[in-house]
């Protein structure tokens, strides 16, 4: 196997792990976790969110501390802290001991984007850059599509379940000490400070923080809706996990679809399939079919979308692309931060069906916004 095919398939594993373990697998056990230690609606979006605000925290750092220390060091490093907050949630006597471990593995996502982002720079040939790039990203959907049938056979088991993903971490963390560069390249090196503020940036940063924050209705919660909706327990919410997940692998093409139809229309085509999913999953009372059916079309649009912003971010800042996908990446889950707690405040208060089509409808303003070309070039 090639250097550049082993980055690859480290870097779908590393993904896969701490955003598909470490950060979005909390909403699939959230029924179970409430059930042991009675969370409120309100506690709930908050301990979300704080996943989604250790992911800004930590990503924040991640492209200074990839110009610094390297690709190698910064990717071992989001293993290990994946594995360790997973093993918090795991052991956690407490919500306050649980919040705490959720922000810790959530810190392991924004560590692990922008060093893969820059060891592709490094050592895969520039044509085939895009496709590993959002090869790498649809990891996330590989570990969703994992986390479901771990999580329907441990049952009420919520923290062996969350054991297991520790020890994959870790194993991960292991495989990445021998396969991803320690040198990042000179021209990640070379270039230092803040990126410079363009119409282009000011556009993908309110798109992204927009999409992050709609997506939280089913990320954050999506097992309470179909629980609620369809009275589905454990084994219809690993179903609908893994539907999501495997719909997401459809996110591996996102490089090349931008490349072949645009950044504009493949982002407003997929806000629309996402807000579809919503909507389907929020509010098809009895009929699982439908419900489902919206799992896939939200799997599939939110790798897509994760992965149409990697590729406007990393084009706007072509010299720096651990930087240039922290803008996009940052801004999603800056929405997602704001997003969980507001869709748990409002459910509280509001219908659950109402706080769902509001969260859709969030896509809307996001459309509107272009990348500032048709198609994109690349770096």
């Amino acid at each position: 196997m090639s250097p550049g095919a082993c980055l690859g398939a480290t870097g779908f594993g590393l993904i896969a792990v701490c955003y598909g373990f470490a950060r979005f697998a909390f909403g699939l056990f959230l029924p179970r976790i409430d059930a042991e230690l009675s969370l409120s609606s309100d506690l709930a979006g908050a301990i979300s969110g704080g996943s989604f605000l250790g992911y800004c925290i930590a990503i924040i750092a991640a492209a200074y501390l990839t110009e610094r220390f390297g690709a190698r060091a910064v990717a071992v490093g989001a293993a290990v802290i994946a594995a360790t907050g997973m093993a918090g949630i795991a052991w956690a006597p407490s919500t306050a001991w649980l919040a705490a471990s959720v922000l810790l593995a959530g810190l392991s996502t924004g560590l692990a984007s922008p060093p893969m982002a820059a060891a592709v720079a490094a050592i895969v040939r520039h044509d085939r850059q895009d496709a590993t790039n959002t090869f790498i990203n649809a990891g996330t959907s590989a570990g969703v599509v994992l986390s479901g049938p771990v999580a329907l056979m441990m049952g009420s088991q919520w923290r062996v379940g969350f054991a297991i993903f520790a020890a994959v971490a870790f194993a991960v963390a292991l495989l990445a000490a021998f396969t991803v560069p320690k040198q990042t390249g000179p021209r990640e090196k070379s270039v230092g400070g803040l990126p410079a503020f363009n119409g282009v940036l000011g556009r993908l940063i309110l798109a992204a923080f927009l999409m992050g924050a709609s997506s939280t209705s089913l990320w954050s919660f999506g097992s309470q809706l179909v629980s609620l909706q369809l009275g589905w327990r454990s084994a219809g919410a690993s179903l609908l996990w893994v539907v999501i997940g495997t719909a997401g692998i459809a996110g591996a093409g996102a490089g090349m679809l931008t490349a072949r139809l645009g950044i504009d229309l493949v982002h407003r085509v997929f806000l629309g399939a996402l807000a579809a999913g919503i909507l389907l999953v929020g509010t098809s009372s009895n009929m699982p079919a439908l419900t489902l059916g919206g799992g896939a079309l939200f799997g599939a649009a939110y790798i897509m979308l994760t992965g149409v912003y990697l590729v406007w971010g990393i084009s706007a800042q072509p010299e720096r692309p651990a930087t240039g996908l922290t803008i996009g990446f940052l801004t999603i889950a800056m929405g997602q931060t704001v997003g969980a707690p507001l869709f748990g405040f409002l459910a509280g208060r509001l219908t659950m069906e109402g706080t769902v089509i509001a969260f859709a409808l969030l896509t809307l303003p996001a459309g509107l916004l272009r990348a500032g070309s048709t198609r994109f070039k690349p770096c």
